[in-house]
């Protein structure tokens, strides 16, 4: 087994190209996220003795040319090769090449866009030999076993691939129940990455992301892991394994900052909040934390956060309507949005609000209602963003079915330099419309001169504060004077 090779491949696009977040692409903070779910199951083909590489081109803006110079030098038998919606034509293109170079080599498409649309995936082109559906972990290490005994993946769960011209799906695998099973993932992001190469905002910086549960309960519109690779049944690490990744990082990490939880919902239970912050405090484990959150946290809960090292919370409002709000399942009510933020004000968190329009039913009135939400809860930092809609998700289902999606070709969900852009339209508002009315509230929300005090205190005050705002000012900065580059 030490002698079959498995590499797991981010593939080169742009430079700074976040694949693994929700919406992936080159983002106006300078937002880049750890391939997350490649190097975890990276870290499980190794603890079953497989000879890993790791290679995560956009964010050590590694050439097409270098990844195909190590791959040739590493020799894989087996190639899994990370995707997005926005990137597709670009990494089956790149499984041209890698196929060329190592022709032996079996090439394998893992993600979100794969798993909602694995038969058009696979008819991409001949170099793509299989797709794996949903969460991929187990699908790897079975299908190199399988490979290993030159077996076709017939029996591996999960796989859809091509045979005599014929698209064949095996079997659904059904999602890890135990994940404390999993190695951590922390100790392949040492061996393989370079921490300081990520940055969220809204975390400290350098930071190590983890995460501590798979599946959503919550049924939002748009959200695509859970409606495409992890489901909607929540599991969860158990509380003490958590605390030893912690410590992990902590020890051999000296110079991370942060730790970011970048479950769906951390704060699914308020009582395991409330035990991993008693366990941190416990520990005596001494370093920054952020997590995503619902707008239903209590203060008890998030004074007890903070008093463990919680920082920052990531928290979709995403709309000052309700009518929205409740068409896109949020299951939230705006009172609640307003009570969350004067509780996490008393606890001493910041918080990132997350905001956005184009849902159905939107019209210019609703989005003035959430640009007032957004100034009356003022956190301490705001994205607002037209709705990012991907295969397998209701929300594509909703605009697809009634003509509101401007294009079919995914390359566009891009804008030329990569960023966001916005490929829907409403029953009353254009792409456009949509746009422009986010780089608005951008300014409006930024340039308030309350606003600007307030972040300038915070800069001149906290060295930490400090550090991260202007990383992220660097790049955001220019898009708040410029606007978006709308492209469709």
């Amino acid at each position: 087994m030490k002698k079959f090779r498995i590499s797991f491949l981010n593939p080169p696009y742009l430079e700074k190209f976040s694949r693994s977040q929700r919406s992936p692409a080159v983002t106006k903070s300078g937002t880049l996220y750890f391939p997350m779910w490649l190097a975890a199951a990276c870290a499980l083909a190794d603890r079953e003795g497989f000879v890993v590489d790791l290679i995560d081109a956009p964010a050590a803006g590694t050439s097409r040319q270098d990844v195909l110079m190590r791959l040739k030098h590493f020799v894989p038998a087996l190639i899994i090769v990370d995707t997005s919606t926005p990137s597709i034509h670009n990494d089956s293109e790149f499984c041209k090449e890698i196929k060329a170079a190592l022709p032996n080599s079996f090439i394998i498409l893992v993600g979100t866009h794969v798993s909602a649309m694995p038969e058009q995936c696979l008819n991409l082109n001949d170099s793509i030999d299989a797709v794996a559906i949903g969460e991929y972990d187990n699908t790897i290490v079975e299908l190199a076993k399988a490979l290993m005994e030159y077996q076709t993946p017939f029996n591996v769960p999960g796989v859809a691939y091509r045979h005599k011209e014929k698209f064949i799906f095996t079997t659904c695998r059904q999602p890890l129940e135990d994940l404390d099973s999993l190695p951590h993932v922390s100790p392949i992001y040492k061996r393989f990455l370079n921490i300081e190469h990520y940055f969220n905002p809204n975390a400290l910086y350098p930071m190590v992301t983890i995460t501590t549960t798979r599946g959503c309960p919550h049924e939002c519109v748009f959200c695509v892991y859970p409606q495409t690779v992890m489901g909607h049944r929540l599991r969860i690490r158990s509380v003490s394994n958590v605390l030893d990744e912690m410590q992990y990082i902590v020890e051999n990490f000296p110079d991370a900052r942060a730790v970011f939880f970048e479950d769906d919902t951390f704060t699914i239970s308020k009582k395991r909040c409330v035990e991993i912050s008693e366990g941190i405090i416990k520990r005596g484990i001494n370093i920054s934390w952020t997590a995503n959150a619902r707008a239903t946290l209590d203060y008890e809960t998030m004074r007890r956060m903070k008093e463990a090292g919680c920082r920052c919370l990531c928290v979709g409002f995403e709309s000052g309507s309700q009518e929205l709000l409740d068409n896109m399942k949020k299951k939230i009510t705006v009172e609640q949005s307003e009570a969350f933020m004067e509780d996490a004000r008393r606890a001493g968190i910041l918080v990132h609000g997350c905001f956005m329009v184009g849902f159905p039913g939107e019209t210019k009135k609703t989005m003035n209602e959430t640009l007032a939400l957004a100034k009356k809860l003022n956190p301490d930092t705001v994205q607002f963003y037209p709705m990012m809609i991907y295969p397998g998700t209701e929300a594509f289902k909703w605009f697809d079915e009634r003509g509101y999606i401007t294009t079919d070709d995914f390359s566009k969900w891009l804008t030329p330099a990569g960023l966001h852009n916005t490929v829907i339209r409403t029953e009353s508002l254009t792409s456009v419309e949509l746009v422009r009315f986010c780089d608005n509230a951008r300014r409006q929300f930024y340039l308030r001169p309350d606003y600007m005090f307030y972040k300038l205190r915070q800069v001149l005050n906290d060295p930490e504060e400090r550090k991260r705002t202007v990383k992220s000012a660097r790049t955001f900065i220019k898009y708040l004077i410029k606007g978006s580059d709308i492209s469709n």
